[in-house]
């Protein structure tokens, strides 16, 4: 019998009615003759409203404690699923994150995942009954609550089928798979019969919400067949599998966004030999992802230092970089929180020149001045002022994928 791993997200299990809609879309599947394990998100809006409980109680909730709080949501949804299940006449058996023994780092509010045993599983299968897991959660070594970050029920779910060997991994969304760039943005936007696990991890790393990146590593290294596609519909998805080469064929694959980023600079930094060590290790310890880094040199001998955080961790990261420029006597420190990322990506930029002139040229065209660039072989990654996003998201797509092949 073979197995599916099957992940519902927010909206799709938003209310009792969507619950019990994906309790037939799961029993089906059952029916059709193979084991089902689900992995469910927090109803849509849940999350939300815990953050907000916790922020009414402390302007800085303890990281633990905010962990035990979020990872409730999740708890809810699978007793939910289960019950909606078994209303159906199908036994089903909904585990937490401490039952099933999925333990992580310590790393609260952005824990990865170190194992998971599948004994409990695997017998609840052997049993008959469908399993729904709780996503988004851990327990570290000494069993303290963790969770995985924004989107990590994607994670949870790819892990989990990673372990149990799973046929394929269906993460059911609210979207019909993955669209070469935001529909809402862009109404030319075309869903993607498919795309390399490659393209897929600079496509969630610079903006795009459909994965979580960690849950395409995960998928990229276990070889862990994806399939992304609607719950509220019976299409076929996007399938995430190994490049080939027909997909060199295709410049670009996706334009991205990402509004979630703030840029820091520090003002005259002394050049001197581990200056950067000394500057990024404390934001390291704070477990504050550093994007984008760029450094000016000055004539009179000094650099400014340039990089982005996420949003959500840049007043974290002020402090910590306020105290380093005094400790090494840099002249300031400045913020700018009203920038977006935007991104091309694409596996046959590997084998085409000219693709970052051409995108220069076209936001120079469009009047959009950039502010840094990054690049790697498959990712052309530009910082420009936030309220240009959705013109510079139009004009790149169009360049790139509706003229596609027009360098």
């Amino acid at each position: 019998m073979a197995l599916i791993v099957q992940k519902y997200g927010g909206t799709s299990v938003a209310s009792p009615e969507r619950i019990k809609d994906v309790a037939k879309r799961v029993l089906a599947t059952k029916q059709a003759g193979q084991d089902v394990v689900v992995v469910v998100s927090a109803m849509a809006g849940e999350t939300n409203r815990l953050v907000s409980l916790a922020e009414q109680i402390s302007d800085s909730p303890d990281e633990r404690e905010r962990d035990v709080l979020l990872a409730s949501g999740e708890q809810v949804a699978a007793s939910l699923l289960a019950l909606a299940i078994r209303d159906l006449g199908q036994t089903a058996r909904s585990f937490l994150a401490h039952q099933v023994r999925i333990e992580t780092d310590k790393a609260y509010g952005k824990a990865r995942i170190k194992s998971i045993d599948s004994t409990r599983v695997l017998q609840s299968l052997k049993d008959g009954e469908i399993v729904v897991v709780a996503g988004f959660q851990g327990v570290d070594e000494e069993d303290n609550i963790t969770t995985l970050g924004r989107g990590g029920s994607d994670t949870s779910a790819v892990a989990v089928a990673a372990v149990l060997n799973a046929g394929v991994c269906e993460i059911y969304t609210d979207v019909e798979g993955v669209f070469t760039t935001d529909p809402d943005v862009c109404p030319a936007a075309r869903k993607l019969d498919r795309i390399s696990y490659e393209e897929m991890i600079e496509m969630a790393s610079t903006g795009a919400k459909v994965l979580q990146i960690r849950s395409v590593e995960l998928a990229m290294k276990f070889s862990v067949p994806v399939h992304i596609r609607s719950s509220f519909s019976q299409a076929q998805g996007t399938w995430l599998v190994e490049e080939d080469q027909t997909m060199d064929s295709v410049l670009v694959s996706g334009v991205t966004y990402d509004k979630d980023e703030a840029k820091i600079t520090i003002l005259r930094v002394p050049d001197r030999p581990g200056l950067a060590a000394q500057i990024f290790s404390p934001i390291a310890e704070a477990n504050i992802v550093v994007d984008m880094i760029i450094q000016n040199a000055s004539e009179d001998g000094t650099t400014d230092l340039t990089f982005t955080v996420p949003k959500a961790d840049y007043k974290k990261a002020i402090a910590l970089v306020e105290n380093m420029a005094n400790a090494i006597q840099a002249k300031g420190v400045t913020v700018d929180p009203g920038i977006a990322k935007v991104s091309i990506v694409g596996v046959g930029m590997r084998t085409h020149a000219g693709v970052a002139a051409k995108m220069f040229q076209v936001l120079s065209r469009a009047g959009i001045n950039i502010q840094m660039i990054s690049t790697s072989e498959i990712k052309i990654s530009v910082v420009i002022e936030e309220k240009s996003t959705e013109r510079a998201v139009r004009v790149l797509h169009e360049a790139f994928i509706e003229k596609q092949g027009n360098l």
